[in-house]
């Protein structure tokens, strides 16, 4: 572990710079492809529906192995980045970004049960946590890099590397990782991996608190950059300075879940996040009539937000360790469903006022703590003990 994990945060960091260079960049895509905005934003929403179709997808992992579903998803991600390079139109990047995407969605739950399989509950914590630097760092090294070769060779040039890059990831993952043991589905079905889900009540309780927590995030998400430009009229300047703060606060909430999530516990340091990032929310419109403390107020909520769900993803690693992957990826999809959820009523929340977006957010973080106390800390001490029995 100590010489793969550093591995598959690069691979991480490469997968996320993909999925996460769209944003910054999807005025220079839109100008390139001479499409506009509406046109970008529906391969935008395609692609975010690509999320609710991950667990029919990822649960591959369940029954044929965690190797074959890494290199799967790597397989997806590198033909969907390859796919714009030699078919550079609006379909075929819309086509690149939801395949890239979906490969993703497949090997992210693979990674994440491959170390559970691997790791004891008591230190996975700090294990997830060092791969999900993956995230903040293809922000904060990632997207610069993308914007370099955009600015220099035009809005394709990530594509050629982004590809080169996964074949070799690819190739890397088929000779380095040992072959897949028998899987823990023993060959069961897709359907039946899903029942293992669906049945299991602390399982369902958890997905509502990732949909819950994501969706309290997004609420504010959409909105802040018009809220900082209705508030300072200085749009391209304090949107430039708030990515440069979201960045840096993922960073920071990784590394926070990475050093305290196994001494706190799983359940208790995901409750103190979603308190946090409830705190941070109710501060914004108080210390948000200046930049500096807007950006400050900011830095707070995202903190304490990538703090809840990096901390979260351990414990739900082991709410159903029979159909492991597949659980995951519905984890995955809950997150997704919460962000299509908050991009909907935060435009609506925002024509009241800023304060009615926070308290939306506040009563989406309530909703998230309620459903954690439907995940009983003994549930997880027994499923732990029968993993460890079963080993």
């Amino acid at each position: 572990m100590n010489r793969t994990l550093p591995a598959f945060t690069a691979i991480r960091v490469v997968l996320n710079t993909a999925h996460r260079m769209v944003y910054p960049f999807l005025a220079m895509f839109a100008r390139g492809l001479g499409v506009d905005l509406t046109s970008m934003s529906l391969a935008l929403t395609a692609r975010s529906l690509v999320g609710t179709i991950g667990p029919f997808t990822a649960s591959v992992a369940d029954s044929r192995g965690c190797k074959f579903g890494m290199s799967l998803g790597l397989g997806m991600f590198t033909f969907g980045t390859a796919l714009v390079v030699f078919w550079p139109t609006f379909l075929g990047l819309a086509a690149a970004i939801c395949l890239s995407t979906l490969g993703k969605y497949i090997f992210d739950p693979a990674l994440q049960a491959y170390l559970s399989d691997r790791i004891k509950y008591e230190q996975r914590g700090q294990a997830i946590a060092v791969t999900e630097f993956g995230w903040s760092l293809a922000f904060v090294l990632g997207v610069p890099l993308m914007g370099f070769l955009i600015a220099r060779l035009g809005w394709l040039a990530p594509f050629p590397l982004l590809a080169l890059l996964g074949a070799l990831i690819f190739m890397g993952i088929l000779l380095m990782l040992p072959r897949d043991e028998k899987p823990r589905g023993d060959g069961k079905s897709l359907w039946v991996n899903f029942r293992l889900v669906l049945i299991n009540a602390p399982a369902l309780a958890g997905l509502a608190v990732g949909l819950f927590a994501s969706t309290a995030n997004e609420v504010v998400n959409l909105i802040f950059g018009v809220w900082l430009e209705d508030s300072f009229g200085l749009k391209i300047a304090a949107l430039g300075a708030a990515s440069a703060i979201i960045g840096l606060s993922e960073l920071c909430g990784e590394s926070l879940v990475a050093a305290f999530v196994d001494k706190l516990g799983k359940p208790r340091a995901v409750a103190i996040g979603l308190v946090g990032n409830s705190l941070a929310a109710m501060v914004l419109p108080i210390v948000g009539h200046s930049i500096p403390g807007a950006l400050t107020g900011l830095f707070f909520f995202y903190i304490s937000f990538e703090f809840t769900m990096v901390s979260s993803i351990p414990l739900m690693t082991e709410l159903v360790p029979a159909a492991r992957a597949t659980f995951m990826s519905f984890n995955v999809a809950a997150f997704s469903l919460g962000r299509a959820l908050g991009d909907l009523i935060a435009p609506r929340l925002y024509l009241a006022d800023f304060w009615v977006v926070v308290a939306g957010a506040l009563v989406f973080n309530l909703l998230a703590l309620t459903a954690l106390r439907y995940i009983p800390k003994h549930v997880v001490d027994n499923m732990t003990a029968e993993g460890e029995r079963d080993t």
